[in-house]
């Protein structure tokens, strides 16, 4: 019942959120308008390529909630809309449906009202090799997130505070899940030695999932009773955005997903020409579905994918891979970070007049992020 509860206050607490989320630092990118640069939207095509997957759109339900009677209708409307969209999705964490055969309920729907669609489990760093193949099982699903969250245990009245095994867990998970892991943050982003790190495990997918969207350090301060414990808001604003995450990123990091703040189609595309292969969105879409279900999410999808088209189209971009060939012009607090941490910001502003690969379709955002799919 407690951790029932606890899923249930999440998505109260980050409902709330989307009505004061702070300053973002999609803000400090901005693109080199070239006036006579642009293409016709019918020319513009969505679809990417996801390691070994093609997704219709360049954006996603990203991991959210289930368990309990009021998330399982949440996935349920979310369910609905990724199935007459085509959008992939991905539930929240399945470690309370493993533990209580009752709570399994809240995520099966997603597979009941979308039994084609693409469908990512989602289960947390510290569980076996065994739970991932149960977590894949309950959803029949297309691919595991597998969430690394030290900040919010840190936060969480009943979390965590031994991080030590993890590594080990991501190890085991993605040599025992009978589908491809997606390693993901919780809001505080993939620093370029955790993306090394991830590679090197043999991770094929990551999603940076920055600071700036769902802040679950706050919803866990905000659950915890201050006489009975610390206050954790010292940490406010820790991490990295998204974007921070995705031009810091090494060479030879696994394929990359950005989530984290994503508030408009302008991010999307801000995200895509920085480096991710595709977007997540959590806040926006939970907003929409708690205001009006799948009846509302569905035409803004629509209308997101309109808006996406005709931004590339401006850009010049044919598909989102072309974006990583637009220039790039960072500013302010996302600046900083960057020049900081060494990343070449002039290189960036200037990449439409690097010469084009002979060898293969236009670079991405990052050097090196390149596909390596088999």
């Amino acid at each position: 019942m407690h951790r029932a509860a606890r899923k249930d206050d999440h998505v109260r607490l980050a409902e709330e959120q989307q009505l004061r989320l702070p300053p973002s630092e999609f803000d400090d990118l901005e693109f080199v308008h070239h006036a006579l640069g642009g293409v016709s939207t019918e020319e513009v095509e969505l679809s990417v390529q996801v390691h070994r997957w093609r997704w219709p759109t360049p954006f996603y339900v990203n991991g959210m909630t289930g368990g309990t009677d009021l998330t399982g209708r949440i996935n349920r409307e979310l369910a609905v809309a990724a199935r007459e969209t085509g959008m992939p999705m991905a539930c929240g964490s399945v470690s309370i449906a493993l533990d209580d055969p009752d709570a399994a309920r809240g995520f099966t729907v997603i597979r009941e009202e979308n039994p084609d669609g693409f469908v990512m489990a989602n289960l947390g760093a510290g569980r076996s090799g065994e739970d991932a193949v149960r977590a894949v099982e309950l959803l029949g699903a297309d691919a595991l997130q597998l969430h690394l969250n030290a900040v919010q245990e840190t936060a969480m009245p009943e979390g965590s505070r031994d991080f030590s095994d993890w590594r080990r867990s991501v190890a085991e998970v993605v040599a025992a899940s009978p589908v491809p892991v997606v390693v993901k943050e919780v809001g505080f982003g993939l620093s370029r030695s955790t993306l090394e790190v991830l590679a090197d495990l043999g991770v094929p997918v990551a999603d940076v999932s920055g600071r700036g969207g769902t802040d679950f350090l706050s919803i866990e301060n905000a659950r915890r009773d201050l006489l009975t414990g610390p206050d954790y808001s010292v940490l406010s604003g820790f991490g990295q955005s998204a974007l921070a995450c995705l031009l810091d990123a090494p060479a030879h990091a696994p394929v990359l997903l950005a989530s984290g703040g994503v508030r408009n189609p302008f991010d999307v595309v801000k995200a895509l020409a920085s480096g991710a292969r595709a977007v997540g969105v959590a806040g926006t879409f939970l907003k929409t579905v708690l205001d009006g279900g799948a009846e509302a999410l569905v035409p803004l999808v629509h209308a997101w994918a309109g808006q996406t088209a005709a931004i590339l189209a401006l850009l010049g971009a044919r598909t989102p891979a072309d974006l990583g060939r637009t220039d790039l012009i960072v500013r302010g607090r996302l600046g900083e970070f960057c020049r900081l941490r060494g990343v070449d910001l002039v290189q960036l502003s200037q990449r439409s007049s690097a010469p084009r690969p002979s060898w293969s379709a236009p670079s991405p955002a990052h050097p090196g992020n390149e596909d390596r799919t088999p």
